[in-house]
């Protein structure tokens, strides 16, 4: 601007970040919201004439065009203009011009270049303001991802913590996670993720142009969250073996995974697996001002064939065969859900949207998965985009046993047809309560709705018609599909059995069960029974056998008889892995050619408790005192307590714990000094060589300073 001279730019950063938000980014540059007004101080040498317009230019992405709504020029106003960028000249006082700028609510999201110039002055070029970022808007009802409660709002979009549910169905519990999208560095980060992935390094103008929809912008995250298809930030490891880098289990948030992948010029982190993939990409998500969940689906599907059962395969003693079982029933599976208009779909399906980056299945040949509208899932409407038969089979599958003989004939076995999809689960509003949504994602089991929701799934995924949910679209000796019209389903044996747990499962003891058999005849009865016992990753891959037992067991005439079941601490300790899950089958073999398969996932429990001493203000040490437990019958060396919790400390702290003798208790305190208000999560880790972490949280209420 010759003549005029911008010389300082006032960007009213607190102003603008109450109004929109954003106030927690830790800058430097503004951070807005789209479809919003924001307002600006430009300090001139010297004052405006009242005939002069200000001409502003912002632009995002290499070659932003208008043509691509990368770009757009726009004159002072006196009045806001509908649907697009408008910029008006609300006061002058002196040479000091107040502007407010108000972007329409579809405008691409992302890093904005703005300069300005002189109406008069065409022949010179802009000059440059700086840089602002521009976020999704869930307070702007004009926007797609427009979430209508305010508490909601406060939750899923700009909680920094949360709480990721793992375990088994009969024994949930809650791991705290640290999202930290307000960390250093990682609004950055996260626009990083999205010049990184393919479609941009493809052709960049193009991709960027298409950051406006939420659609794009979830499924591209979902590919970037893993590494499979490109460098992505975290890379999966399911065998156990975590060499060259860090257990799953060991994360207690996202922000070291960000930073590691950004600071090890993207190079993908190793390792992760559904919770971390989850966990992360809930944090981009978030950051970027999508209202986005962690949700946990218990007894979850990975239907490899898609055919809508999961085939398991076992020997006599109810052992997996692995060589012939290509699905798979996870003991658990986290993913991601968030909250958007599905303007590609219709106003029907709305609302929250499956999306999950853990790479299990291609989807258009890359590994990701999504988003899925929730309600059509519910509804059986399969074939909308985006993966809606993954996500359907991994909720509503049905789980089939066969015994795999000898001779390499296969036999159906009885086997619970429920037991796919239950308890789904995320944290509850304001609070760290379970909320089960099963009813979002599938009618009761067994109802009128339900069937009918099936056979049109059914209808839609295979063109054939089902005569009952039974009917299935089958694997024919492993390869291909083949339909049978009625499968149906295993004999109900003349027999039930249940494992009973005796004792609580604690980490470092002998377990103690029992098996609970009972004749449901009038007539005795001989059974066989044969048992196995395996310790096993979360996805039930057996690691190593730990028990095998057969013997005869004769049951009279409507007896229940319990067998009893002890596995020693010396039988487990060697092989248990991390996730500190164990795997019961017995095979109850009737006389009459009858086959039961009992099965019981087991989680051992451990135990930490964490109290703040004292009330917890901003800029103010307090004391913090951790129980920790030997939970072992030997001495244990080495130990130490990992800590964590935007807002309380500064990234990590690690804090030697005395050597302890078996089942010793021990006190360790030490200090923190929080730097933000409000409900903070502290997470606490007590890690030893000896055993895998016992991981803990607390939520701490922060004061602001008097």
């Amino acid at each position: 601007m010759a003549g005029i001279r911008v010389t300082e730019v006032d960007w009213q950063w607190p102003r603008n970040g109450a109004a929109h938000h954003t106030q927690e980014y830790p800058g430097p540059e503004l951070v807005v919201r789209r479809g919003q007004m924001f307002t600006f101080m430009l300090e001139l040498n010297c004052a405006l004439d009242s005939k002069d317009t200000l001409i502003f230019t912002v632009e995002t992405g290499p070659q932003a065009s208008e043509a691509l709504g990368t770009k757009a020029v726009f004159p002072t106003s006196e009045l806001e203009v509908g649907n697009a960028w408008t910029a008006v000249r609300a006061a002058q006082k002196g040479k000091t011009v107040t502007i407010k700028v108000t972007s329409p609510p579809d405008a691409v999201i992302g890093r904005y270049r703005l300069s300005a110039r002189l109406s008069s002055r065409r022949k010179h070029s802009d000059r440059k303001l700086g840089e602002f970022v521009l976020l999704f808007n869930p307070w702007c009802p004009e926007d797609d991802v427009f979430l209508a409660s305010e508490e909601e709002r406060q939750e899923y979009v700009l909680n920094d913590s949360g709480i990721i549910f793992r375990g088994v169905e009969k024994c949930i519990r809650a791991q705290g996670w640290n999202f930290g999208q307000f960390e250093e560095d990682i609004l950055n980060i996260c626009l990083s993720i999205l010049d990184r992935s393919p479609s941009h390094q493809n052709n960049p103008a193009t991709d960027v142009s298409c950051r406006h929809d939420p659609v794009y912008v979830t499924r591209i995250i979902s590919a970037m969250v893993n590494s499979n298809n490109d460098r992505g930030v975290v890379q999966g490891q399911w065998q156990g073996k975590y060499g060259g880098g860090t257990s799953p289990l060991h994360w207690r948030g996202s922000v070291a995974i960000l930073h590691k992948w950004f600071k090890g010029r993207f190079k993908p982190v190793k390792y992760g697996q559904c919770w971390v993939f989850a966990g992360v990409m809930c944090t981009v998500l978030r950051c970027l001002g999508i209202a986005t969940r962690v949700v946990s689906n218990f007894n979850s599907a990975h239907d490899t064939d898609r055919n809508l059962s999961v085939d398991k395969y076992v020997d006599s003693f109810g052992r997996t065969l692995e060589d012939l079982t290509e699905d798979s029933m996870w003991n658990f599976h986290v993913w991601n859900e968030s909250w958007f208009a599905r303007q590609d779909l219709g106003p029907s399906y709305n609302g929250w949207q499956v999306l999950d980056a853990t790479p299990q299945e291609e989807s258009e040949g890359v590994f990701r998965c999504g988003p899925a509208s929730v309600t059509a899932i519910r509804e059986g409407d399969v074939h909308l985009a985006h993966d809606g038969p993954f996500v359907f089979a991994e909720v509503n599958a049905d789980y089939i046993t066969w015994l795999w003989n000898e001779d390499d004939s296969r036999e159906r076995v009885y086997s619970d047809t429920k037991k796919i999809g239950r308890c789904i689960s995320t944290k509850a509003v304001g609070s760290n309560s379970r909320v089960d949504i099963t009813g979002l994602y599938k009618y009761p089991e067994g109802s009128r709705k339900e069937r009918q929701v099936y056979c049109k799934a059914v209808r839609k995924l295979f063109g054939v018609e089902a005569s009952g949910r039974r009917a299935r679209v089958r694997r024919g000796g492993g390869r291909g599909l083949w339909r049978d019209d009625l499968l149906e389903p295993a004999t109900k044996p003349s027999i039930a059995g249940k494992f009973k747990v005796l004792e609580p499962p604690m980490l470092g003891h002998d377990l103690k069960l029992a098996l609970s058999l009972t004749n449901l005849t009038s007539r005795a009865q001989r059974v066989r029974v044969n048992v196995s016992c395996a310790t096993i990753l979360y996805t039930r891959r057996p690691v190593a056998e730990i028990l095998r037992d057969s013997q005869a067991v004769r049951l009279g005439p409507e007896e229940e008889r319990k067998i009893p079941i002890t596995i020693s601490y010396s039988q487990y300790k060697e092989d248990l892995t991390e996730d500190k899950k164990i795997l019961l089958a017995a095979m109850c073999l009737v006389t009459k050619g009858e086959k039961l398969l009992v099965e019981k996932d087991i989680t051992l429990e451990d135990f930490i408790t964490i109290k703040v001493l004292g009330p917890a203000m901003v800029g103010v040490a307090v004391v913090v005192e951790v129980m920790v437990v030997n939970p072992l019958l030997e001495k244990v060396k080495g130990g130490m307590l990992m800590v964590e919790g935007s807002g309380l400390l500064q990234g990590q702290l690690s804090i030697d714990v005395p050597s302890l003798e078996p089942q010793e208790r021990a006190l360790v305190q030490f200090n923190i000094t929080p730097s933000k208000s409000g409900l903070r999560q502290l997470q606490v880790d007590f890690v030893s060589p000896q055993f895998s972490d016992i991981k803990g949280f607390v939520i701490i209420h922060v004061a602001t300073a008097k």
